[in-house]
């Protein structure tokens, strides 16, 4: 459960950095989907429709950071950061001034309950792990494994990794690399905004301030250490679900090992990544490079 958002971000950022674009603004996306997804689920009673509100959230973060690192080459780590703090302080704001004062109506919806795969859920150990779940997570399996095909399977992911790899040769034969960009970028927003959704009526069902807590950065740290495929996210991202509940469990038990250093995880995680001890690791080469025709 504590995998789930992860898994999500992660899967935007791929979307993002396989078309050449540095997705920084992960945290901003699932916070902004979980605000939208609270405020809608409360307003109307009702998950579906604050589950439809929410990829619309995320991808309209994903049409700023599109907007800016695209259209006008603003450095995409810098515009990332901004949008951060921009979604952390408009929902703070809100959340301080409106939420908390009119709560019964604002902040109190409702939240998804767990669906029971016949059969599958009976699955010792696993089913009622995998198959005894909320709605997002059954959308989830569908989105990863559909990341995963397309990407590797599809004219469109060949296209997403000659964009992200070698711009100029997807120019050269006719691909629009830039609208390809915006594609996957607004694409990668709607993916991020399900997983936003997940904070609020996937669980808790109200809106609390910055409560992703940081979980945009650790599923940007997922992708790096899965080294930029869908497989590898996913496994980073559970790995790191794992250590964060790991430290709540040793707390639990008395080990005095400060929770602290069970956060640092999925960072020192990442650096041991990069660092190439755990094997190659390498970014798409056209990473956070603008594209024009005029700078082949």
């Amino acid at each position: 459960m504590l995998s789930i958002p992860l898994i999500f971000g992660s899967m935007s950022g791929l979307l993002c950095e396989k078309s050449g674009v540095i997705n920084i603004a992960i945290e901003g996306q699932l916070l902004a989907a979980a605000f939208v997804s609270g405020i809608v689920a409360s307003l109307t009673q009702s998950t579906f429709w604050g589950l439809v509100a929410a990829p619309f959230a995320g991808a309209l973060i994903s049409l700023l950071l599109a907007i800016f690192a695209i259209k006008y080459a603003v450095d995409q780590v810098i515009i990332g950061f901004v949008i951060n703090v921009l979604v952390i302080g408009f929902t703070g704001f809100i959340y301080s001034e409106l939420l908390v004062e009119y709560e019964d109506k604002w902040n109190s919806g409702p939240s998804f309950a767990s669906i029971e795969i016949p059969l599958l859920s009976k699955i010792p150990i696993i089913g009622p792990v995998l198959f005894n779940q909320t709605i997002i997570v059954y959308l989830m399996y569908i989105i990863v494994i559909a990341i995963q095909i397309a990407l590797f399977k599809s004219k469109w992911g060949l296209r997403t990794r000659a964009v992200g790899e070698m711009p100029v040769a997807a120019d050269s034969v006719g691909i629009n690399v830039n609208k390809l960009r915006f594609f996957n970028v607004m694409l990668a927003g709607f993916v991020a905004g399900i997983g936003g959704a997940y904070f609020t009526i996937g669980s808790v069902g109200s809106f609390t301030k910055m409560m992703t807590a940081g979980a945009g950065f650790i599923a940007l740290a997922g992708l790096i250490f899965g080294k930029w495929t869908p497989r590898g996210a996913v496994i980073a991202a559970l790995f790191f679900g794992f250590a964060d509940n790991l430290q709540g469990t040793l707390t639990i038990i008395g080990l005095a090992i400060p929770s602290e250093f069970m956060l640092m995880v999925p960072y020192i995680a990442t650096i041991i990544a990069v660092s190439g001890v755990v094997g190659r690791v390498r970014a798409p080469a056209a990473d956070g490079i603008p594209y024009s025709r005029g700078n082949k």
